[in-house]
């Protein structure tokens, strides 16, 4: 028995489910070029911070200065204003302002500083007697950063990861109103200015189930990976 006669009765103003299978992919796509760049960005960003700021392995007080306003600017900006002041950077970059590619340097841009600051959070977590030992066997930098803080941290990391996919969600979805494509857009061109409330109510719907989705995820890798 076909599940289609339920669903047009359900949700009567929804005329393509196809379209919001499609906007879903979008998501998807936005979420995971976006987060794997955040990562690839924030993470050494992240160790910057926290091998310059004081008391640390390579103390640096102006350039953690620098760098620390920096960080704390761009993630005090909202994220669709961001979007919009972005527009033209944007377009050097990719080619287009608008859909999966146009939505994925701001998506960056807007994350990689909020998880450099989890990934400092995280690091100064680890224990400073192991780091210690670590220079008191001879290692270098680049190895205590490689073999002795990062691992060490593992746990934090991520968990500052599953936190950054999950704000990713809503940066995607409030990108809609400008075009970026995806849930979001549904929401705002359907339910926002044709006022089809039905739309309005999936989108959320698919959005919370999969923020869920993905914190259950990062709570079982954070407990397989992790260290205690």
């Amino acid at each position: 028995m076909s599940h289609a006669p339920i669903l047009q009765t359900l949700f009567p103003n929804i005329d393509d489910w196809g379209e919001i299978g499609h906007a879903c992919i979008d998501t998807l796509l936005m979420l995971g070029g976006s987060l794997l760049l955040t990562v690839l960005l924030g993470l050494p960003l992240g160790v910057l911070l926290y091998l310059t700021g004081n008391g640390q392995l390579r103390p640096m007080p102006k350039l953690y200065a620098i760098t620390s306003l920096l960080v704390n600017i761009l993630r005090s900006v909202p994220f669709i204003i961001l979007m919009i002041v972005l527009m033209p950077v944007t377009y050097f970059l990719v080619g287009t302002k608008l859909g999966i590619r146009g939505a994925i340097p701001p998506l960056v841009i807007g994350a990689a500083p909020f998880f450099a600051r989890l990934v400092e959070t995280a690091l100064r977590e680890v224990e400073h007697g192991v780091i210690e030992a670590s220079q008191a066997m001879g290692a270098s930098l680049w190895q205590i950063v490689r073999h002795v803080l990062l691992p060490e941290a593992r746990g934090g990391l991520l968990a500052g990861v599953t936190v950054t996919a999950i704000a990713l969600v809503g940066y995607t979805a409030m990108g809609g109103a400008v075009g970026s494509g995806g849930l979001g857009d549904l929401a705002y061109r359907y339910g926002y200015l044709s006022y089809k409330s039905d739309y309005m109510l999936v989108t959320v719907a698919l959005l919370i189930v999969l923020v869920q989705l993905l914190q259950m995820l990062g709570d079982r890798i954070v407990a397989h990976y992790g260290r205690r």
